[in-house]
């Protein structure tokens, strides 16, 4: 405390407060208060953009559930015994015998009369 009785330090408000020294600091009062619209604004799009990726993350898992109960439906559904009952009202039934190999006879008409 001695050595601020010493000095007498005097903090001289009216070399602060008078209309240059205002005027001159128009340029970084100007300054800061863009910096403190984009402070804000970086604020709402990220508020924005978090919200989009929640959304997203619950329409993902939506459409993830709807996906796995579709997929075992279908493998229900395709299972041998599940085809036979929906194809009996249609008349189709499972065959018994063994299917028939069918071979063309113009492949071998054209072989034929290629070797000729």
């Amino acid at each position: 405390m001695s050595f601020l009785k010493e000095k007498n330090v005097k903090v001289n408000w009216k070399k602060w407060l008078n209309y240059q020294s205002i005027v001159k600091q128009v340029p970084f009062i100007f300054f800061l208060t863009l910096l403190a619209v984009v402070y804000i604004y970086n604020g709402h799009m990220a508020d924005k953009t978090v919200r989009k990726i929640n959304a997203t993350a619950k329409e993902v898992k939506e459409l993830e559930w709807e996906y796995k109960s579709l997929k075992s439906e279908v493998m229900f559904r395709s299972k041998p015994s599940e085809l036979v009952k929906a194809l009996q009202p249609l008349g189709l039934n499972e065959l018994n015998e063994s299917p028939y190999v069918l071979k063309d006879t113009t492949e071998s008409y054209l072989t034929q009369t290629a070797n000729r």
